[in-house]
């Protein structure tokens, strides 16, 4: 279903701690969420989409808090590497050595993608749920990314148990993946984009 108001976050968190799958917009394209934490939930979301598990999954988080366990291990260097580009468009992988992020979430890698999200909605949706959730795109996997909500209705339709109202970014594709520990650019961005700013498809 739809949501009919941006303030429907108390739905979205009770479908959540159900184990609910839900499509949120995101600076560039629309989002598909759940708990991280909840294996069934992410086996269904990654059925939704037709993706592999073993590539893994993005977390979005409201403020770098929400992943701090994941950020203890990291040099002066690395935080201020991150501090530099959060809240914003950056996906960053850090490695996970104490296993913080299930394995579903990391996929075949000893390392999980993060980003702080500048997003209203889902800065909004991620204080309200109080931790980071799942973000990759709301799209079957080979299918273009969803732009707009009308899309994602389109291609996954009653699959999902809500879709909150709002509208993605002005960028079109999602944005740049960076290694933290080895500095490569993993998934470059739009080239609209001013610098190297976040999402794992």
């Amino acid at each position: 279903m739809i949501s009919s108001r941006p303030a429907d976050l108390d739905r979205a968190v009770s479908l959540l701690q159900q184990g609910g799958v839900i499509a949120y917009p995101t600076e560039a394209v629309w989002g598909l969420g759940c708990d991280p934490w909840n294996g069934k939930a992410v086996e269904r979301l990654l059925a939704l989409k037709g993706r592999p598990a073993d590539k893994g999954l993005i977390l979005v988080a409201a403020h770098e808090h929400q992943v701090a366990p994941l950020l203890e291990g990291l040099s002066p260097r690395q935080r201020q590497r991150l501090q530099a580009d959060w809240p914003g468009m950056m996906t960053f992988v850090i490695p996970d050595p104490d296993g913080w992020a299930p394995p579903w979430i990391r996929g075949a890698h000893q390392s999980v993608a993060v980003r702080v999200s500048a997003h209203p909605v889902v800065q909004s949706l991620c204080l309200r749920w109080g931790r980071p959730l799942v973000s990759t795109s709301a799209n079957k996997s080979g299918a273009p990314p969803c732009t707009r909500r009308d899309s994602v209705v389109q291609q996954l339709g009653d699959s999902l148990d809500l879709i909150i109202q709002g509208q993605a970014g002005p960028y079109a594709t999602p944005s740049p993946i960076l290694d933290l520990a080895s500095g490569h650019l993993l998934r470059a961005g739009s080239p609209s984009e001013s610098g190297p700013g976040g999402q794992r498809s």
